[in-house]
């Protein structure tokens, strides 16, 4: 994966998007820390593209709500899994 300053993106755009043509995506830093991802798409996979990204930051959010109510003695995981089956099975008895 290629990485380009965000002045580099000013500077020289045609080798950013010659790498981003050729590997599929580009990392942009600022002040020298990652700071936004490009990535390759066309009509056909916008949309795709668009979900599967909201997908990552939906998990990464569901993952930090689990790790801080854990952290907050709540439910662990395990405990929220094990309630989740009950009630399926619960659902499944009462159908």
């Amino acid at each position: 994966m290629n990485f380009y300053t965000a002045r580099e993106l000013r500077t020289t755009p045609k080798a950013l998007w010659e790498d981003l043509e050729n590997d599929g995506s580009v990392v942009i830093t600022k002040n020298g820390k990652p700071a936004a991802l490009m990535i390759e798409v066309d009509g056909r996979t916008l949309e795709k593209a668009q979900w599967a990204y909201r997908q990552l930051r939906f998990n990464d959010a569901l993952q930090r709500m689990r790790a801080r109510a854990e952290s907050m003695n709540f439910l662990t995981e395990q405990e929220i899994e094990a309630e989740i089956a009950a009630a399926r099975r619960e659902m499944h008895d009462e159908a």
